[in-house]
């Protein structure tokens, strides 16, 4: 278990919603890792609580996805399968390329300088090397594209895909070797919108999700391994 762990206290929430947002964002973030056993009791002295709202909290984990519940041993961190990340990256690949299709038309001047802004910062992201650092990075590129929709419906699809998609974006950001073609990638799709090439939007777009697909699996397939 990570040691820099520890709970943000707000005036507005109750503790069990603070300990579950503490503890879901670990597990989103990979703080929490695939596998890692919870201890109700580790976590209450961990965090500073009592073992109640950790217990709710994992409680509510579970109906999310995040925990599996084990007989006789407790609770521990949701593996991440290749069947619930096809399930999600199927879902993203077809809201992606429906987001690039209507930037294309809809984005402002404004917001294009604050695509490319994106692109230099991911960029310049990479080459820290800082996985949470290039995650925020990503989420905040792609966030410019799907608010130039300018379709709230389709904004609020994607963003109740996204916190999902936040812990497969982790498994694919590990693979430094991808990190190159992800510059490249987020290049290409950005040029496409200034020229409003719907086409080579949406199939890099594609492309985009497909490769990721491939990495994650690549990471899925490498810690199977590892715990053999």
């Amino acid at each position: 278990m990570q040691d820099n762990l520890q709970v943000t206290m707000d005036e507005f929430l109750p503790l069990r919603d603070v300990v579950f947002n503490t503890l879901r964002q670990a597990i989103l973030t990979g703080e929490l890792k695939p596998g890692e056993r919870l201890m109700e009791i580790h976590l209450a002295n961990k965090l500073g609580v009592s073992r109640t709202p950790i217990r709710e909290a994992i409680r509510k984990l579970e109906l999310e996805g995040l925990v599996t519940m084990i007989p006789r041993r407790g609770a521990d961190v949701a593996q991440i399968t290749e069947k619930s990340m096809n399930d999600v990256l199927e879902v993203r690949r077809a809201l992606d390329a429906l987001c690039v299709e209507l930037a294309c038309d809809r984005i402002s001047q404004e917001e294009l300088q604050h695509l490319k802004k994106a692109c230099d910062t991911f960029e310049e992201a990479v080459k820290t090397k800082d996985v949470k650092q290039i995650a925020q990075a990503d989420v905040a590129l792609h966030d410019i594209i799907v608010q130039a929709t300018g379709n709230q419906r389709l904004i609020q699809l994607v963003n109740n895909l996204s916190e999902q998609m936040y812990r497969y974006r982790f498994e694919y950001i590990k693979d430094f070797s991808q990190h190159e073609r992800l510059v490249e990638e987020h290049k290409v799709i950005y040029e496409s919108i200034v020229k409003k090439d719907k086409e080579t939007a949406s199939n890099m777009a594609k492309v985009h999700i497909d490769n990721q697909k491939k990495a994650i699996i690549r990471q899925i397939r490498l810690e199977r391994e590892k715990n053999k």
